[in-house]
Formats: structure tokens, C-alpha cells, sequence
């Protein structure tokens, strides 16, 4: 429809769009889950045709009624939750994987092959780290990790062979922010002397944030990925994940989740698209009530040496953390995870937080020993010893992981009974 009204982003969030080529809606208000894994063709001519549509960069998936063939290429399901994921970072396409951790590896994998060379932020999630030390130098893939921080220490670290800058902003587990348009200005200036071939991509993780509190997209990054499992999805039930960026991109990512079989179940982009997404405003603007609470209890509690939360007036980088974590409305979004260290040198503020985290995992209701994020339960663990235990002590150190650092994802329960939670196992500590 050409008269259709423009609607705010919350609403298109819980609505779709309008109208979506990738399913005849009839009269659905909530779309059908797929159960099929294959899909009936009823011609040899249209089977044939549908192979040829799939992945084709001269046909546009967003305008063309795709032909489905079988689960593993596209599905309606899919199809719609990418173009609501698409819409939601402001990107021109989005690819749904099985996983977050598909996602990364896709999003990295179209832009470099072996001789290539990656440039990294120093904290990066523990899976992102073997993926690359492990997985990716095996197939030739270099990669150096730099401090995004440090004037010049991105431009350091680039080389006539990098292909990929990558981070996350909010780190995890520390909640240090990368600049995003300072690193989109500086690879830019990079870019604008080398060949089309030889371009260096931009990848955010932006999973911590959610599009919610920030788009990357708009501030210059080439692409955006995504953990659907957890503030996309919301409630711990799915795993999942999304590559979000140019429509240049969108045949090498398909193919690449064709060939690699990292296709997201259509039940799964189902439960995401019609009970994740569209929760996502309420349930972060609660979430973030809830962890300013909390950071601001632990930043006046005398066992805990340090608290990290982008909403604290004392957080280090509160300038960048109001200029750049805005929500879809305009206002500041400083998320709902945190990071905190007990007191003590590095033997004692270990000690602390095992005390702290075995007291929560014996007797808490409202706090939660798990290693995901991004529910509606409030989850803790301890990076160094679980998320992030992958990436040896001497590089923990480097990338400001603390022995004594716990993580906090806060989610809806009861601010008082988190509170409650976390003020008896800090008195064990």
C-alpha cells in the first residue's frame, strides 16, 4: 500500500510489516509455524526455478514471493523474523543461524580466507576467542588482538593483509564501550585507499546492547551480529542468532548457512519473532530500571571493590555511554547488564566471588547460577572460571577480566528480592 502510514518502531516490532512476501497472511494475526523441513513443488519448471531464485543477488528477497525448497535454505519463519531483525538495526538484510556463535562465524567467514588477518578489541566472549585463536588460525586465518581504547591502537594493529575489525560494545563480561563511530572514521580512512577487494568490513557484536538501546548500523559499522538467544529471544527457552548488514552481503551469507548447515529452526525463529521481539521494549526498559537499582546498591557496599554499568554516573565512559546507547525513542539505554569486582587483591577477590556465587547458587530464588544473559531471570556467574575460561589467565589480565569479577544480567523479577538475594550472599563473602 503506498498510503500506509509510518508507524513507531515499537509497534512495527509487535506487528511486522504491513504486507511481507514471505507468507500470505489471510487472516492470521499471529503467522503460522512451518513444520516441514521439505516443501511441495508443483513442477519440475518451479523446482528448478526455486533453486535458481535461492541465494541470487540480481533477485530481491524483500519484493520477490520466494520459492520454498527445504528447511535448510529458507522457510517462511525465517523469513519473516529476518526482515523484523532487519528492520529493528536499521539494515538493509538480516540472516538467521542456528546459533549466535553461527552468526559470528558466518559474518567473519564471507570476508576473509587463509593469508587474511583479523584485527580484534582485547575483551571479546570466550567462544569469539577460540573461534578465532583456535578455529580460524588453524585454516590460516591471523588475527591480533588491540586496544579499541587507546588512541592509535586500532590503527596499529591494521595491516595490508586485515580484512575484519571486530568487537563487542558493551564488552563482555567488563561493560567497556568501544567508540563506534570512531572506529567506523578510522577503518574508513583506511578503506578510502585500498581496492574494493582489499576493503576492510566492520563487525559489532551487538548482543549486550540490543537494537533497543543502540544500532551500530547507523553509526557507520558494515555489520551487525546478534546472540538471539539471549534480549532477542528473551526468555531462555531457544538458541539462535542474525547477521545484519548490506544486501551486497546477503547471497554469501545464505550460502555460507547453506553449505555450513547452520540454519535457524523455524520453530525457533517462531517463538522469537512472535514472543521476543515484540516484548523487547518492555522488557529492557523494566531490565534497566531494575540494574541501576543494583548498581547503584553495589556500588555503596563495602565488600565490592568496583561496579561497572554505562547508567552510573561513576562509570568511566559515561559521556560515550550517553551519546551512544540511545533507545529506539531517543533516550539514553544504558542496557541491563552489569560487571563487578570484590574487594581485595587478586587471591582474596577470587575467594570472594565463589563465596558470593555458591552462596547465590544454595540458597537464592531470584538470582540465578547460569552462564546465559538476556532473560527474564536474573543470571550471575563468574567470567574468568566459566564464560570466558577459555582465554588463558596472563590474556584475562589484559582484557581487564578480573579473578574476582562477577557478571549480573539483570532480568523482571522483584527489585527488592534481587536485592535481598545478592545482600545475603555478599554478607558470606
Amino acid at each position: 500500500m503506498t498510503d500506509q502510514p509510518q508507524y513507531r518502531d515499537r509497534s512495527v516490532l509487535i506487528h511486522g510489516k504491513f504486507k511481507s512476501e514471505k507468507w500470505d497472511f489471510e487472516d492470521h494475526i499471529t503467522p503460522p509455524v512451518t513444520t516441514s523441513t521439505a516443501f511441495r513443488l508443483r513442477s519440475a519448471e518451479r523446482g528448478a526455478e526455486g533453486f535458481k531464485q535461492f541465494a541470487n543477488p540480481e533477485l530481491d528477497r524483500a519484493t520477490t514471493h520466494p520459492i520454498y525448497i527445504y528447511e535448510r535454505l529458507d522457510d517462511p519463519c525465517q523469513g519473516l523474523l529476518e526482515e523484523t531483525l532487519a528492520f529493528a538495526e536499521k539494515g538493509e538484510i538480516a540472516v538467521s543461524f542456528a546459533t549466535g556463535m553461527a552468526a559470528i562465524s558466518a559474518a567473519i567467514g564471507i570476508h576473509v580466507k587463509a593469508g587474511d588477518h583479523i584485527v580484534l578489541h582485547k575483551t571479546i566472549y570466550g567462544c569469539t576467542y577460540g573461534l578465532v585463536t583456535h578455529w580460524l588460525k588453524r585454516f590460516g586465518v591471523e588475527h591480533t588482538f588491540a586496544d579499541f581504547l587507546t588512541p592509535g591502537g586500532l590503527a596499529a594493529a591494521i595491516r595490508p593483509e586485515t580484512r575484519v575489525v571486530y568487537f563487542e560494545t558493551p564488552c563482555n563480561p567488563t561493560l567497556d564501550l568501544v567508540d563506534v563511530r570512531a572506529v567506523a572514521k578510522e577503518v574508513q580512512e583506511v578503506n578510502d585507499s585500498r581496492t574494493p577487494n582489499e576493503r576492510i568490513a566492520t563487525i559489532v557484536d551487538n548482543t549486550f546492547a540490543t537494537p533497543f538501546c543502540q544500532r551500530p548500523l547507523t553509526m557507520g559499522m558494515d555489520f551487525v551480529v546478534h546472540s538471539l538467544t539471549k534480549n532477542l529471544g528473551g526468555f531462555g527457552t531457544s538458541m539462535g542468532g542474525v547477521v545484519i548488514g548490506p544486501r551486497s552481503s546477503e547471497t554469501e551469507l545464505l550460502l555460507f548457512r547453506k553449505d555450513f548447515g547452520g540454519s535457524i529452526a523455524p520453530d525457533v525463529a517462531w517463538k522469537v519473532l512472535n514472543y521476543g521481539v515484540p516484548t523487547l521494549a518492555l522488557r529492557l526498559e523494566r531490565q534497566q530500571q531494575i540494574a541501576r537499582r543494583v548498581a547503584e546498591f553495589l556500588d555503596l557496599h563495602p565488600k565490592v571493590k568496583n561496579v561497572r554499568y554505562p547508567g552510573l554516573d561513576s562509570f568511566p565512559q559515561a559521556e560515550l555511554a550517553r551519546e551512544q546507547m540511545r533507545d529506539i525513542d531517543g533516550n539514553f539505554a544504558p542496557g541491563s547488564m552489569l560487571y563487578f569486582e570484590m574487594a581485595g587483591e587478586a587471591a582474596e577477590s577470587y575467594e570472594r566471588a565463589v563465596r558470593v556465587i555458591n552462596r547465590i547458587a544454595e540458597r537464592a530464588l531470584c538470582v540465578t547460577l547460569a552462564v546465559s544473559l538476556g532473560q527474564i531471570r536474573t543470571l550471575i556467574e563468574h567470567p574468568a572460571s566459566m564464560t570466558h575460561s577459555v582465554i588463558p589467565p596472563e590474556d584475562q589480565m589484559r582484557a581487564g577480566i578480573s579473578p574476582g569479577g562477577i557478571r549480573l544480567s539483570l532480568g523482571i523479577e522483584d527489585p527488592g528480592d534481587i536485592l535481598s538475594d545478592l545482600e545475603d550472599a555478599l554478607s558470606r563473602a
